[in-house]
């Protein structure tokens, strides 16, 4: 009995050591000398401290921030940072640990001084909470992970750690560079090589199941829709398999968080691709079905101008929504768009007066793909140019001039001003020939030569409707002889004004006396 008094008398004082955070001893004696920079004077600068020295690989610093003084003191050097390394793996994989909520002061929580708690991690059916514990050495307040929290690291290592801990050399495991450990590093590299090879062959195995498939129907559209899918199909697996892989690894949060975007942006970048080769694909089939069948020029240009107008404005909503929705990953922007939200009346109206010009542009290539007052091969004059529409876009319009000159011009062009368009509506045209001939002229002979000429040198290009000669005008010294005559098209048209102007004029040099001539007169004198 009197053994027993001296022990339970240093149990209780040891005991009470506890309570009041004052140990007889330093606290963990077997790791060495403290490094004069470690800040354990509170909850946040341990757990910040801990974290950033785990993630370096930087193990003996991290055990400074664990409670080991029930382990020998010859055990704690080589058991400390081992211990250190277990509960990173464990924390990275089940615990996200919120700085925000712990205290930045050694007393922490006014209640309960002694302890913080950063969570809880279940094994077993039951829950290990993650705890700081707060003792005092040398009369100054330290902050370290708690005895029964350290006591736990083994076993939920066991549970969470990497599978391949026991099988590989230690070599893989004793050193770390840029944060990650020698087969963490091995492991991405086999991970990004096998999803790259997987994703290889499951798009290739998937499109050629589709492939199969697409050929049972008559048409060509899915098809050439199962093709479009080569590449873009790719990502998506790629991505998975990544998430997948690296899942395994137990990265850092920042790797696994920047892991995570990664498979994200693949998926969107993969989609948007997608959707544009789709765009793509059908514009080209709706343009092969419905033009042979439309019957007429001018309904087929008009459909190509809806279709290529409609696909530029749904490939650039693609390109809009699938940057927004990449630039919404990160905090950054996402803080933006919510500041720009709460001041949307100031925004949008700043907003709408800048981009006024781009807005209204954009809107006359939505609307003139509905109105179609111009559509690809028409052919126009416009500031005194000829051409054919060669490209619509949604904020301008390229016009192939008859020397092969390309000529861009503004969208709104068409909507805010006149021009002329050869080619809407019937296709045929009527065009004149004007001549100066002398008075006397005989104009029944002119109107024989025209009869003539287009029943011989111009019977490829007159299409049979209109023919006439006339007198158009009365000068002092001249007439003005106008012919008219029509074409199937434009083109014919102008060719046939060159040759009837030139056989009209080959046909009068032969006739000098119809040329005009300057005349003058005398009168006699009066008495």
């Amino acid at each position: 009995m009197k053994q027993r008094a001296p022990r339970a008398l240093t149990a209780l004082v040891l005991l009470w050591s506890v309570l009041v955070g004052l140990p007889a001893a330093a606290l963990n004696p077997g790791l060495g000398q403290v490094p004069q920079d470690l800040d354990r004077l509170s909850p946040r600068a341990t757990t910040q401290g801990f974290l950033d020295a785990v993630h370096r690989g930087d193990y003996p610093r991290a055990a400074h921030y664990l409670y080991l003084d029930f382990l020998p003191a010859a055990e704690q050097a080589t058991k400390g940072p081992q211990l250190a390394r277990r509960l990173k793996f464990v924390l990275d994989r089940e615990l996200a640990v919120d700085m925000s909520v712990l205290s930045k002061t050694p007393e922490a929580d006014a209640a309960n001084s002694r302890f913080d708690s950063l969570g809880a991690i279940p094994l077993k059916g039951a829950s290990v909470p993650i705890r700081l514990q707060r003792v005092t050495v040398e009369g100054v307040p330290t902050w370290v992970f708690a005895e029964a929290t350290v006591k736990m690291v083994d076993p939920l290592f066991d549970e969470y750690g990497p599978l391949l801990t026991e099988t590989l050399p230690s070599f893989f495991f004793d050193r770390t560079v840029m944060g990650l450990e020698l087969w963490q590093w091995l492991g991405l590299l086999v991970t990004l090589l096998g999803a790259w090879i997987l994703s290889l062959l499951l798009e290739r195995l998937l499109l050629a199941t589709a492939m199969r498939v697409a050929h049972w129907t008559n048409i060509a559209w899915d098809d050439e829709l199962v093709g479009a899918g080569r590449g873009p199909l790719r990502l998506p697996f790629f991505a998975g398999l990544l998430a997948l892989g690296t899942s395994f690894l137990l990265l850092p949060p920042k790797l696994k968080l920047l892991s995570e975007r990664v498979s994200y942006s693949l998926v969107i970048i993969a989609v948007a691709w997608f959707i544009l080769r789709f765009l793509r694909v059908s514009e080209a089939f709706v343009q092969g079905r419905v033009t042979p069948e439309a019957g007429s020029r001018p309904r087929a240009r008009a459909l190509r101008t809806q279709l290529a107008v409609l696909r530029a404005v749904f490939e650039v909503a693609t390109y809009v929504i699938a940057a927004a929705l990449l630039l919404m990953q990160f905090e950054v922007v996402r803080n933006v768009g919510v500041s720009l939200l709460a001041s949307a009346g100031i925004a949008g109206l700043v907003i709408g007066l800048a981009a006024q010009k781009s807005i209204s542009t954009l809107l006359a290539g939505i609307q003139l793909s509905i109105t179609q007052p111009v559509s690809i091969g028409d052919q126009v004059l416009v500031e005194g140019e000829f051409g054919t529409v060669e490209e619509i876009t949604l904020t301008y319009v390229v016009l192939r001039i008859w020397d092969q000159r390309r000529m861009v011009i503004p969208i709104t062009q068409f909507l805010d001003k006149p021009f002329q368009n050869w080619s809407k509506g019937a296709p045929e045209m009527m065009g004149t020939v004007i001549l100066q001939v002398d008075y006397m002229a005989d104009i029944d002979a002119l109107r024989a030569e025209l009869d003539r000429i287009l029943a011989n040198e111009g019977r490829d290009l007159w299409d049979g409707r209109v023919k006439t000669l006339v007198v158009f005008d009365v000068m002092d010294k001249t007439l003005t002889v106008r012919a008219l005559v029509s074409a199937a098209n434009s083109d014919k048209l102008g060719d046939l004004r060159f040759l009837v102007r030139e056989q009209m004029v080959l046909f009068l040099r032969a006739r000098p006396q119809w040329l005009p001539t300057v005349r003058s007169e005398s009168r006699p004198a009066v008495a």
